[in-house]
């Protein structure tokens, strides 16, 4: 995933978007979600860890989507999914494994969750790959995907033979990091001044 640069849509670093949080709320935030400097070194090392089965990551939540009609509904558009939307979605969720371990949560960082965010909302869904599919992500589905994403990556990070209270660690900073993006990611779906 080294590549990022080559990954059509992918523009961390080049997102003209204002962050919806500041870097002092983003610091709140975290110590919400029990953030800390081990997570952020655990989650380090689940970059490492990850950085080369992404794909097969990408194999079991592409399985896990396509096998629930309810949730392949939001690639399509009338019963038809849109395979074009799908793979070019597949490449940046790819990068995002690797952006959420790797990443420093700063200024760009919040900026990108927030072109994420906007993505997956009527402000831009559809646009970056000019697709056939429904107009908006509901918010409880970017919420209750937390689950998924979190259960299946376990077996991925102890895949490397790391000790169980490594892979335990890599595992809860995972939950932690994926949950902080969900979070930032409803920004769009809420109310002003209610976020």
């Amino acid at each position: 995933m080294s590549e990022s640069h080559a990954i059509p849509g992918y523009a961390y670093g080049n997102v003209s978007q204002t962050t919806p949080l500041s870097l002092e709320e983003l610091d709140l935030l975290k110590q919400t979600v029990l953030f800390s400097p081990e997570d952020e070194r655990f989650l380090h090392l689940a970059g490492e860890v990850l950085g080369d089965q992404t794909e097969a990551i990408l194999d079991v939540w592409y399985g896990y989507v396509g096998s629930h009609p309810h949730l392949l509904h939001y690639f399509s558009l009338q019963g038809q999914p849109d395979g074009h939307y799908l793979s070019a979605v597949r490449k940046r969720f790819g990068q995002w494994i690797i952006d959420t371990c790797t990443r420093p949560y700063d200024t760009a960082w919040l900026a990108y969750q927030q072109e994420i965010a906007l993505r997956h909302h009527t402000t831009k869904k559809n646009l970056t790959d000019d697709a056939r599919a429904e107009p908006i992500i509901h918010l409880r589905y970017i919420l209750a995907f937390i689950v998924p994403l979190t259960l299946t990556i376990k077996d991925f990070l102890a895949a490397k033979g790391h000790n169980a209270e490594t892979v335990a660690g890599m595992h809860a900073a995972w939950f932690k990091a994926v949950t902080l993006t969900a979070v930032l990611w409803s920004y769009p779906y809420v109310h002003t001044n209610e976020f």
